[in-house]
């Protein structure tokens, strides 16, 4: 569709107010209309011009459509629904796959190129071509258990009816998001597809307590063994390591085992620390003389 400028048919300023544009249309109306002009084909031009000019000027919402997007205001709801879809599928201006500009110029500017994508080329000076649109971004939580999270493994997500496997690196952490680029949903009309945001869910082990990419474990320890000194066998991540009790250990003492904690987070090779705290247990259901035996401890001390 050719720009045809409005306003300068009735002959009147943009500003112009709705009595000018009235008054201008009864004056050309007149001077042009085919009964005044019979057989004159450019008096019946013009006269069809007049009243498409003022059929949309006079109009308060036409003419705010005009003025904001010039020859193509009759696309303005289509214009408006598709920014409304742009935004949805990942934010106004994202991706760069089309842009627009503030208020009409009556030249070639950004606007005009936005909708000869939607509509077609303006004179045939253009190829006609769809408007790309980013695909939506998809959310998906994964929950692993603390110790499938110190282990780099593959897994298979189903997002929206759509298997996706992913490599899952070891030493992530409780509310971490990552981001899987083109698995969102797909693009339109040529545009990408979205991105696919993942973030894990590690409940709370029954065994350890995680901070950072340190681990935290209470050992129960008999009283003999805290007195007198001796070994102990624990739990780690990776497996049961020997300990060295020193002793007259106290009830609440730790021990800090160095890269025997958590993974670090794609850094191959390194690990946090196993912190270790004795929790000293005290015997119950003493036979007699055992009875005896701690009475006379406690004359001797």
């Amino acid at each position: 569709m050719a720009y045809i400028d409005y306003y300068k048919i009735l002959g009147v300023d943009k500003s112009a107010s709705q009595d000018d544009i009235k008054k201008a249309f009864k004056k050309l109306a007149r001077k042009h209309h085919p009964d005044l002009n019979p057989n004159d084909a450019d008096a019946k031009r013009r006269f069809q011009e007049i009243n498409e000019a003022n059929e949309v000027l006079s109009d308060p919402e036409k003419r705010k459509k005009y003025d904001q997007y010039g020859e193509h205001w009759q696309h303005a709801d289509q214009f408006e629904a598709q920014q409304q879809q742009q935004r949805q599928y990942g934010g106004a201006g994202g991706g760069g796959y089309w842009s627009s500009a503030g208020g009409f110029s009556g030249d070639d500017g950004e606007f005009s190129d936005f909708f000869e994508s939607l509509f077609g080329s303006r004179g045939g000076r253009r190829g006609g071509r769809s408007a790309g649109f980013r695909g939506q971004d998809y959310n998906a939580q994964l929950q692993l258990s603390l110790r499938d999270a110190a282990q780099t493994h593959k897994q298979i997500l189903t997002v929206n009816d759509k298997k996706i496997r992913i490599t899952i690196p070891a030493g992530v952490e409780d509310g971490q998001t990552i981001k899987l680029g083109g698995q969102g949903a797909p693009g339109i009309n040529g545009g990408p597809a979205g991105d696919l945001y993942i973030t894990f869910v590690i409940p709370e082990d029954p065994v350890f307590k995680r901070l950072g990419n340190d681990l935290y474990v209470d050992v129960p320890l008999n009283l003999y063994t805290a007195v007198l000194g001796g070994e102990q066998v624990i739990d780690t991540l990776n497996g049961k390591v020997k300990l060295k009790v020193k002793p007259e250990t106290q009830n609440g003492t730790k021990v800090r085992l160095k890269g025997k904690g958590f993974p670090v987070y794609k850094q191959e090779g390194q690990f946090g620390d196993l912190i270790v705290t004795w929790s000293v247990e005290v015997p119950t259901h003493l036979t007699e003389k055992q009875k005896e035996l701690f009475q006379e401890l406690q004359r001797m001390s």
